[in-house]
């Protein structure tokens, strides 16, 4: 658990470091990635076990029998999260990007409307529009650097076309962790407007002290006929190659439909994913997330007070997730002026707000799931590349 060693990335097809100087033009050699979501982390040993396992035996052919992985999810989810999942009610799919095209091709149609409360994570809307549906979009109020949900504004904005609403569980770029309250008004409201609600979770086991994340089925059980759970290991273990996610189903008309998409694209799970999440739902993968959540509640504390001691700047405060929000309207600055200074001057790549929909204007955001001194670093740099407000 020495989250403060250096890990060589580059050069080794890492989409975050090899990856932003194409993208980004942020230079390879001295440049800072803080936007792909994986971590600098290596996973816990459990994990890497498991891999050198498989490499020892030597035969990788096609996996079969999941009783031991839907076992792993079924313990994780009632002792990590008070939930009881049953078996049956679990899909495995490529990641939970996949899981997301896969519930729109299941539960929608082409010109059917999807609702997501932005700004929200980016590949949702690029899932959607892919798929020939329409983003009708319910902007998050930022209430004094603090989303919060206005149903009676979304409930305006219904035209009875939209079939689906996405909910972000923790929220991804916001960081908050929704109450009770709140997620009793998603599911109040996707039942007003006859809605399948998919609660993506991926971010549930992040979340920093006097937090507590509520998963959504255990909120209402009256939604449970129109709502979609997913989850992973994958964010919570840093094993994101593996694109492996779980669809979890209660209803069994929606699991039906959701089976009948599944077999009709072919999808099956890779052995190498089935083993290392196993493997990651255990014991020793819960004292691992204890510690990485300990020192990336540090990483946020340093970060949040280096920024935010720059006129202008503020980054929302963290419930969850560690990817920084932060907010440049206050520079007075255009948005290629400030994403200039982040990427040319002190040479970090970074997410772009808009990227995120409604109400992402004037954000970037920021993946601080690295070792301490680079998250320094980085606070050093965007202090020198605003040294002018101060």
């Amino acid at each position: 658990m020495n989250f403060d060693e250096i890990i060589e990335r580059r050069g080794t097809h890492s989409m975050k470091w090899d990856m932003m100087e194409p993208i980004y033009g942020v230079p390879t050699e001295d440049g800072i990635p803080m936007w792909v979501a994986d971590m600098d982390f290596r996973p816990p040993d459990c994990v890497t076990q498991a891999v050198r396992a498989m490499a020892d035996h030597g035969i990788y052919g096609y996996f079969g029998d999941d009783t031991d992985y839907k076992a792993a999810i079924g313990w994780w989810m009632q002792t990590r999260h008070g939930w009881d999942v049953d078996p049956d009610w679990i899909f495995t799919t490529h990641g939970l990007v996949n899981g997301t095209g896969l519930c729109v091709d299941a539960f929608t149609e082409p010109g059917d409307g999807v609702v997501l409360f932005t700004p929200v994570y980016h590949a949702f809307a690029r899932v959607i529009r892919a798929a020939g549906r329409r983003v009708v979009e319910c902007p998050l109020v930022n209430a004094n650097g603090r989303y919060e949900m206005d149903f009676a504004a979304y409930d305006a904005l219904m035209t009875g076309e939209e079939r689906m609403v996405i909910l972000c569980s923790p929220h991804n770029p916001g960081g908050r962790v929704w109450t009770r309250k709140e997620l009793q008004g998603v599911a109040d409201f996707a039942r007003r407007h006859d809605l399948v609600l998919v609660s993506d979770e991926i971010h549930h086991d992040l979340v920093f002290p006097g937090q507590d994340h509520i998963v959504m089925d255990t909120v209402d059980d009256g939604v449970r006929d129109r709502l979609v759970m997913m989850t992973a290991t994958t964010k919570s273990f840093n094993i994101a190659g593996t694109h492996l996610g779980n669809v979890i189903i209660p209803d069994p008309d929606l699991r039906a439909r959701f089976a009948g998409r599944m077999g009709a694209l072919g999808i099956s799970p890779n052995s190498f994913g089935m083993a290392m999440a196993t493997a990651a739902y255990s014991a020793e993968g819960a004292a691992w997330i204890d510690a990485l959540v300990a020192y990336l509640d540090g990483n946020r504390q340093l970060f949040d007070a280096g920024v935010n001691a720059i006129p202008g700047l503020s980054s929302m405060a963290l419930q969850s997730t560690y990817l920084a929000w932060v907010d440049f309207a206050g520079t007075g600055m255009d948005r290629a002026e400030f994403t200039a200074r982040v990427e040319e001057n002190a040479r970090i790549a970074v997410n772009h707000g808009p990227t995120f929909g409604t109400g992402g204007e004037g954000f970037l955001r920021f993946n601080l799931a690295t070792p301490r001194s680079r998250v320094q670093e980085a606070v050093e740099r965007l202090q020198k590349a605003f040294a002018d407000l101060q």
